[in-house]
């Protein structure tokens, strides 16, 4: 019986056993019964006495035993019952326990599964930029929609190599510095971020095939794989910029006139002197040259030849200052450079660095520029505004651009909301809103360029305009730069005393939005305000070079 116990104890055994083998066992058994199973004659031969008949005695006597038999007869199927009421409880609570025992293992995997989200793969964002900037801290404990984590994986071009499929996509090795020796490691990025020229005439420094294979492979990227292309080439960007400047016109795209030669042989001469000849694919201020007559222009030409290399030539403009308008998804900056070295390229040498306000022509230029290719999400337009008070503009960056000025972590942080948001459109389908430094930002610089439209304007008008509005664009533009120089208020006089005392509770943009108010509101005499721009100037100089 024990044995019996612990058998059936057992779940595994219980669960085994036929369908309905169970109640079979539990099923009582019927009481014995004369009716039922009358005696067989032998039987009846064999109970009954030898001698002479005494029928009425003998049923007497038969009579009288009949309880003592019966229960004598239902003693055997009372024990068997017993028997078989303990095997059918402990078959009971053998089926319970194994009952039991499923339903908390149910309830403990539903609980499981509800405790436990679902690990997911975090997402890998290839960031191809030198290591001066380590973008991983900017997406450091940043999510895509609060669900995927995102890896980064920073390289330069050169650090870089990959094989890409139709089916499997692109596979990423990059060399990696450990211990003093370079490990590859192998990768398959879903986003890339180029903050870094694809191609270069430097010698080893052209990188398009990679371009390509990421293409090839479908990596989604900022700016677009098809943009990033097709500025590895500036005459081809330019080529571009001149279907806008027949678009809008000469007055809201001033586009500088520029002259194309495929090769040197073409390369005879130049209309004006004195120009700038440009050679190839050159960016940063490289493969630039000003020639000043004919001679150093056939010079220049045999240059070119050795270089078997297109080359551009474009007027040359005697600058005041430059412009630089950049463009970071929705958010705007407009700065301006003048050099104080005196060198004509304004990225050489020393020179003053200023944001200044955003203008509904400057917004007009970026954004036109920014629908080439698709759309470029990151990008900038560098303009020249030179001594006869016009602009021109002379090129156009990508995202490949350099950040400039003092908020350069600030767009770090723009960068980076920017590549967060395309890459949950991109792979996850969901739109995510705008981000609030990038809707804050824009507020300002969307209401501030009322106030100063008259300067730009002034340059882009009729010749009596522009000749009238020169004069104030210079005293503007020669003392604002001054300003992010100086440590302290201004010394006023006369009738703008009261908006220079307001001044250093301004930022740089409305200093120079209200400098440029004030001016197109007029002095009282223009004597009185050359001298007074020229003791600004001097104070400004002087605590400069002072330190």
């Amino acid at each position: 019986m024990n044995y019996l116990r612990r058998r059936l104890s057992d779940s595994s055994f219980v669960a085994n056993l036929p369908n309905g083998y169970m109640m079979d066992l539990q099923r009582p058994s019927p009481p014995p019964s004369s009716t039922s199973s009358p005696a067989s004659p032998a039987t009846e031969r064999r109970q009954r006495p030898i001698g002479p008949a005494q029928p009425q005695s003998q049923s007497q006597s038969q009579s009288q035993p009949q309880p003592q038999a019966q229960a004598q007869a239902q003693a055997p199927p009372t024990a068997s019952g017993s028997f078989l009421s303990s095997f059918s409880s402990v078959v009971k609570t053998a089926q319970i326990a194994s009952a039991v025992q499923a339903k908390v293992a149910a309830h403990g995997d539903a609980s499981a599964s509800s405790s436990k989200p679902a690990v997911r793969k975090p997402k890998v964002l290839l960031v191809i930029d030198d290591a001066h900037t380590e973008w991983a801290k900017y997406f450091r404990g940043r999510k895509l929609n609060g669900e995927y984590e995102i890896h980064v994986e920073q390289a330069e071009f050169s650090e870089i190599n990959l094989a890409s499929n139709v089916t499997t996509g692109c596979m990423v090795n990059m060399q990696v510095p450990r211990g003093g020796t370079k490990v590859v490691r192998s990768f398959k990025p879903d986003f890339v971020l180029i903050r870094q020229h694809a191609y270069s005439m430097t010698p080893g420094e052209d990188f398009r095939s990679l371009v390509i294979g990421l293409q090839y492979g479908g990596v989604a990227s900022i700016n677009s794989l098809h943009s990033i292309y097709n500025f590895c080439s500036k005459p081809w960007i330019f080529s571009h910029m001149i279907n806008l400047y027949h678009a809008l016109g000469p007055e809201k795209f001033p586009l500088n006139e520029q002259t194309f030669f495929p090769n040197h042989t073409q390369m005879l001469h130049a209309s004006t002197f004195p120009v700038v000849v440009k050679m190839g694919h050159a960016h940063a201020g490289m493969g630039k040259i000003k020639v000043e007559t004919s001679n150093d222009f056939q010079d220049i030409t045999s240059v070119v030849a050795l270089a078997k290399t297109y080359a551009t030539a474009e007027p040359f403009v005697d600058s005041k200052y430059d412009i630089r308008i950049q463009k970071i998804g929705n958010n705007y900056k407009a700065y301006m450079r003048t050099s104080i070295s005196g060198n004509w390229k304004a990225n050489t040498g020393s020179a003053m660095l200023e944001q200044i306000a955003m203008t509904d022509r400057y917004r007009l230029w970026v954004d036109s520029c920014a629908e080439m290719f698709g759309g470029l999400d990151i990008c900038a337009v560098k303009a020249v505004h030179g001594k006869d008070g016009k602009d021109y503009i002379i090129e156009v960056m990508d995202s490949s651009m350099p950040l400039i000025g003092e908020h350069i972590e600030e767009d770090k942080q723009l960068i980076a909301d920017l590549v967060l948001s395309r890459m949950t459109f991109t792979l996850l389908g969901i739109t995510s809103p705008q981000p609030s430094s990038a809707k804050t930002q824009a507020s300002p610089q969307t209401t501030q360029p009322r106030r100063s439209q008259g300067g730009p304007r002034s340059a882009s008008g009729s010749p009596s305009q522009s000749g009238q509005g020169s004069p104030q664009r210079t005293r503007s533009a020669t003392t604002s730069p001054s300003q992010a120089f100086q440590p302290g208020p201004i010394p006023a006089s006369g009738s703008g005393g009261a908006a220079q005392k307001q001044a250093p509770l301004l930022n740089k943009s409305q200093s120079l939005t209200n400098t440029f108010t004030e001016t197109l509101r007029g002095n009282p005499t223009d004597d009185e305000a050359k001298a007074e721009t020229i003791r600004s100037l001097r104070q400004s100089f002087a605590s400069l070079f002072s330190d």
